[in-house]
């Protein structure tokens, strides 16, 4: 009798050893195919996110502003544009020291140029790809007012 329980023993030790396997090898490729993915030589990159700044011209990229710089760009465009909503502040890869990407007061997003001494220098009209972003009078197909405004 004692072979016998120890056989039987055995095979149910056996038996469950045998199921954890095979429900661990069936929750592998689960587990994999959740995991991070690997980037591949062809895959594209991920589009930039306008706001974490990073945009790029001349062979720089543009950082945001933090700090003592950014305090001093934001006191500048407001004592210029003081009716502005200041979106973001950061360096500028296109000939200025800094600019600010604002909405005014009637909606117009526009870009404020600084130079190193925090004077402003410029301003472009228009967001990315022109206009009014989703204002009313807007045309879509152009971007641009559609009253004359």
């Amino acid at each position: 009798m004692n072979v016998r329980k120890t056989m039987t023993i055995g095979g149910l030790l056996l038996a469950g050893g045998l199921t954890v396997g095979a429900i661990t090898a069936a929750a592998l490729p689960a587990v994999a195919e959740t995991g991070t993915p690997t980037p591949s030589a062809s895959s594209a990159p991920a589009e930039r996110d306008p706001s974490q700044g990073g945009h790029q011209a001349n062979g720089k990229t543009e950082e945001l502003l933090t700090g003592d710089t950014a305090e001093k760009v934001r006191a500048a465009v407001v004592a210029a544009y003081p009716d502005a909503t200041v979106q973001r502040l950061e360096t500028d890869a296109e000939g200025a020291a800094y600019e600010a990407h604002i909405v005014q007061a009637d909606g117009t997003e526009a870009t404020v140029k600084l130079d190193e001494s925090f004077a402003v220098t410029g301003l472009e009209e228009g967001g990315p790809g022109g206009g009014r972003p989703g204002h009313p009078d807007d045309d879509p197909a152009t971007g641009t007012g559609t009253s004359g405004s």
